[in-house]
């Protein structure tokens, strides 16, 4: 995570000079010259932070953070929906626990990790074991504001204290027989509980009053330590306590903080400073050991080795010189960012961080908190940890949790690097802080601050396996140079190459296509980055304007046609982009014509300006384009043919036919103008315009046979008229006229005796008997298929013949479907093979009459007078027919 640093030398009172690196200074005199003093004085930072993950961002998306505390070995967060969630180090959240109904206030852990107590708004104070089931809840029916369990917990009659609005400290203890918790009130009557810590045998609470230190083993008050005067209520501005060991606590309160040593005898106490506190107890007082005011809003605090690490909260520009007011900080995201500040005991400020946390323009101090792991390990002064004993810092803010923790050596080194102190960073690194690998990263590094090695150093990266370096610091040293004069096309090639190692490809692919590399279309393809091209279709189009066109066609839903075109539009590049956006509307027509029709109009410029053959084929497909401003551009550009295509779909007819015959002068694409048009008049109009030209005549009568009749155009030819070559015009004319009739006549003789030879089929058809076969002979002949199949084998032909003659309906009425054979019944078969009982046929045909209302002896087929067989008709046939 980037983090903004203040560096400004600080007050007396250990406050900034200024705020944010943004505020600006007020003695503008000697801005510059103290713009330059911090250049040069710029410290290192001594933390480094990043986002807590996991499941931290899909809680915090629903609910809010309220309360966080550290474990050995888990971290639970409490939210404003008093939920629970215990999260490893990594935020993937391991248990969670349905524990309250409101907002969580406070979380205290044991010592063992294994139980963990939560209050709440709700009054309610909730404790639970982590690997097991067990669950305690206890009503108080007021707020609840401070929780701390007994360290051994487990071990010691499950013991822990609480408080809350009710002013009242609560110790409770398990009983040893019957059941249930002996409650002893330990404090009453000073005022709402609204911090409360334990350590060893020491409980420390803070009230209205101030902060008390009780020894629970003695069961006897320590101190009193009085709340600092002129700061805003508890409420605005909670106080923070922290044991920093078994012996030292430390108090941030409003702008206050206090360090406060427990002692057993009379020695002096640290850092030369003593103070003691007179208490009801002869074994132990307490010696305020450090003490200093602050120009910020105290919103946590933790030990740091032998420093303090305080969140701050930068308060309004309008009360830094006021005092601190009783009321609520605004709220209508004016805030700015909260800091870190890394101080020691007499009020040294080391370094300050500015940390980017989500929406903290409208948070209080009261919203931030701040908690750390235990560590074991120590430093001197806030220097190097062992592995594994460096601490861990939580900053939580109602939407976002920071984890911050003390750089090591890659990170000092790095920072070397970063700041081109290339031999500091080779001197680190050769005294054992750090990898070996990092003599190869300060080498590559030294590479790029002189272009007459960038060569050098684009075929170091890209010949050394990346396993020998890592790739972030030669990164850090390359990108300060990226619009300065000292970078070079190798130089971008090498960082590029380095973005790749790094898995940075959308990085790498600008730097590609920047520098017109032609492998960019396969490392697009490779790595699927068809949605980072968004911003590079103009490099693409000049490096390879083919390939980038079906680039862009393929994956036009992802790049839309619309991007394209504004992009090659506006482009200021030294290319020639209408030919450019010319080339893929083009492309993106052949695809689907649809696509970039909002651009149809100005595809009708380029189609004009760069490709006029194609302009025909696109006016007849599209109808996106407005045709007024399409036959501007053909008159401007003396395009005709086109210039007919739209008249003709303006509906100006006329004008399209005299353009033809006037400016093209041809006759035959007259002529098929006009048949397409599909109007009788237009042939009048051409007739007429081709007199007023004897050429006209000729050719016209020489493309118009088979439309029209050449005496016809040959009797409106004025007398006297001369027309070229008249004489074998009409020879033409007769000969064409001739072969035409000679090949209808053929044609005719052939459609002729087609017929008599399929009538002569038919009568020999229908010269053939019709089988009735019995119910019993049917039942017969279907065993007997099914138990001989050679023999069906041999009589196929004659068996294909029998089926073809025998009735549709199987020896079976079409319309009671009673076998045929029913004695004194007659039986009518037609030749379409549907068989009917007489009765049966004609109930069948009277319905028929009744339902269409017609006279039966309307289907007579005999010229003669009406019978009874002449009126039969198959029925299924004939209900068909209708």
């Amino acid at each position: 995570m980037s983090t903004g640093r203040r560096d400004h030398p600080p007050h007396e009172n250990g406050a900034d000079s200024d705020g944010d690196d943004e505020r600006e200074e007020e003695d503008d005199g000697d801005e510059g010259e103290e713009e330059e003093q911090e250049e040069d004085a710029e410290e290192e930072p001594r933390l480094k932070y990043q986002r807590l993950g996991g499941s931290v961002p899909a809680i915090l998306s629903t609910d809010a953070a309220a309360a966080i505390a550290v474990a050995e070995r888990m971290v639970a967060l409490g939210t404003h929906n008093g939920t629970l969630h215990i999260l490893d180090f990594q935020g993937n959240q391991v248990k969670e626990i349905a524990a309250h109904t409101a907002t969580i206030n406070d979380i205290s852990f044991d010592a063992d990790g294994e139980y963990i107590g939560s209050c709440s708004d709700d009054g309610t104070v909730v404790i639970s074991s982590l690997f097991t089931d067990e669950k305690l809840k206890f009503e108080y029916h007021r707020p609840m504001k401070a929780i701390a369990l007994d360290p051994d917990y487990s071990r010691n009659y499950r013991r822990f204290a609480t408080g809350g609005l009710a002013g009242q400290v609560l110790v409770l203890t398990k009983r040893t027989w019957g059941g249930g918790y002996n409650k002893k009130v330990l404090r009453d009557g000073e005022g709402p509980i609204h911090a409360m810590k334990w350590r060893t045998d020491l409980l420390a609470w803070a009230n209205d009053a101030g902060v008390k230190v009780h020894d629970m083993k003695t069961d006897k008050g320590i101190a009193f330590i009085e709340r600092p005067k002129g700061i805003p209520r508890p409420e605005f501005l909670v106080p923070h306590l922290v044991w920093q060991d078994d012996s030292v606590l430390v108090i941030g309160w409003g702008t206050s903080i206090k360090i406060a040593a427990i002692r057993t005898d009379s020695s002096q106490g640290l850092n030369g400073l003593q103070r003691t506190i007179t208490t009801a107890s002869s074994e132990k007082y307490v010696d305020i050991v450090g003490s200093f005011q602050t120009g910020y809003h105290i919103s946590g605090i933790a030990p740091f080795g032998d420093l303090l690490v305080v969140l701050a909260y930068i308060p309004d520009e309008d009360d830094k010189d006021k005092k601190f007011r009783t009321s609520v900080p605004s709220r209508q995201g004016t805030a700015q960012r909260p800091e870190i500040h890394l101080v020691s005991w007499k009020n040294d400020e080391l370094t300050t961080d500015a940390l980017p946390i989500h929406g903290y323009e409208h948070y209080k101090a009261k919203d931030y908190a701040l908690a750390h792991a235990p560590f074991s390990g120590s430093s001197n002064a806030g220097g190097q940890w062992a592995a594994g004993d460096e601490p861990l810092y939580y900053i939580l803010s109602p939407k976002d949790i920071v984890v911050a923790k003390p750089r090591d050596a890659e990170d000092h080194i790095a920072w070397l690097l970063q700041h081109g102190f290339h031999e500091k960073a080779l001197a680190a690194v050769e005294a054992g802080q750090g990898r070996t690998e990092l003599l190869d990263e300060v080498a590559l590094v030294a590479l790029t601050t002189n272009p007459s090695f960038h060569e050098l150093l684009l075929t170091t990266v890209k010949n050394w396996p990346p396993s020998l370096y890592s790739a972030s610091p030669v990164i850090s040293a390359i990108e300060p140079q990226l619009n300065s004069s000292s970078m070079t096309d190798q130089l971008k090639e090498a960082l590029a190459e380095l973005y790749v190692i790094n898995n940075q490809y959308e990085k790498a692919l600008s730097l590609y296509a920047e520098l017109l590399k032609p492998e960019v279309f396969e490392f697009i393809e490779k790595y699927n980055l068809h949605d980072a091209i968004h911003d590079k279709v103009v490099n693409l189009m000049i490096l390879d304007s083919k390939r980038t066109v079906y680039l862009l066609i393929q994956h036009r839903d992802i790049i839309p046609p619309y991007e394209v075109v504004e992009q090659l539009l506006h482009t200021s590049k030294n290319c020639d982009k209408r030919y450019l956006l010319h080339l893929y509307l083009h492309g993106l027509f052949e695809i689907d014509i649809h696509a970039g029709k909002d651009f149809h109009d100005m595809q009708v410029e380029l189609y004009a300006e760069y490709e006029p053959r194609m302009l025909l084929p696109f006016l007849r497909t599209s109808q996106h384009y407005r045709l007024d401003k399409a036959y501007e551009t053909f008159a401007q550009k003396e395009f005709v043919r086109e210039q007919v295509f739209v008249l003709g779909r303006m509906g100006n007819a006329k004008e399209a036919l005299s353009t033809i015959i006037n400016k093209l002068e041809d006759i035959q694409e007259a002529v098929e103008f006009v048949m397409e048009q599909h109007d009788d008049e237009l042939w009048d109009e051409l007739i007429r315009q081709c007199l007023q030209k004897p050429e006209m005549v000729g050719m016209l009568l020489e493309h118009t046979v088979g439309n029209l009749d050449p005496l016809y155009i040959v009797s409106l030819v004025p007398d006297g008229l001369e027309i070229p070559r008249l004489r074998d015009r009409l020879v033409k004319i007769v000969t064409d006229y001739r072969t035409e009739t000679s090949l209808r006549n053929g044609c005719n003789d052939i459609l002729k005796a087609d017929c008599v030879n399929l009538l002569v089929k038919y009568y020999h058809e229908a010269r053939r008997g019709v089988y009735m076969a019995s119910m019993d002979e049917e039942v017969h002949g279907n065993r007997a298929d099914d138990g001989s199949l050679r023999a069906t084998e041999r009589s196929t032909s004659v068996r294909a013949l029998d089926i073809k003659s025998r009735t549709r309906c199987g020896a079976r009425c079409c319309l009671c479907f009673d076998p045929l054979p029913i004695q004194d019944i007659s039986v009518i078969v037609f030749y379409c093979c549907h068989a009917y009982h007489l009765s049966c046929l004609e109930g069948g045909l009277d319905l028929m009459k009744s339902n269409s209302n017609q006279d039966s002896d309307n289907g007579s087929d005999d010229g003669g007078s009406p019978s009874a067989e002449s009126r039969m008709r198959c029925v299924l046939c004939t209900t068909a027919a209708a």
